[in-house]
């Protein structure tokens, strides 16, 4: 499991906007620049996490983006997942991979282990707990 570049700044945009005063719209530009992101591609991460839910876009002049939940409301599994997809330490984890060991692998069950540690770790912290 790696986090890709747009997951590492999809954080930290998002961090920046938990930073600000519930409601706050921060535009676009104003994040980029304090965390010094690209400008296009943390619009692309930002539409994205739009769609799923997280933030809320707002048009027009003054137009930006803000929380569409509070921070403490929003998990760091699912901030990443809206990023980057499912989170798995191997394909072999995933649904998707069919692998003829998976009932007898020992090293699938030490990763899944280590997946769902990981996983309810993501799951109890927040964004609220990033700022603190």
């Amino acid at each position: 499991m790696e986090l890709t570049k747009a997951g590492d700044y999809g954080v930290f945009g998002v961090i920046y906007l938990a930073k600000q005063p519930r409601g706050k719209i921060v535009s676009l530009s104003e994040v980029s620049k304090a965390e010094n992101i690209p400008e296009k591609f943390l619009a692309k991460i930002f539409q994205s996490l739009t769609r799923s839910g997280l933030l809320r876009s707002h048009r027009g002049a003054g137009g930006g983006f803000s929380l569409a939940r509070p921070a403490n409301k929003i998990t760091v599994k699912e901030l990443l997942e809206s990023i980057q997809g499912p989170i798995y330490f191997t394909k072999c984890l995933s649904n998707l991979y069919d692998c003829d060991r998976k009932e007898i692998c020992k090293l699938r069950s030490l990763w899944k282990k280590a997946q769902d540690y990981s996983m309810k770790i993501l799951t109890q912290k927040t964004l609220a707990d990033l700022i603190k």
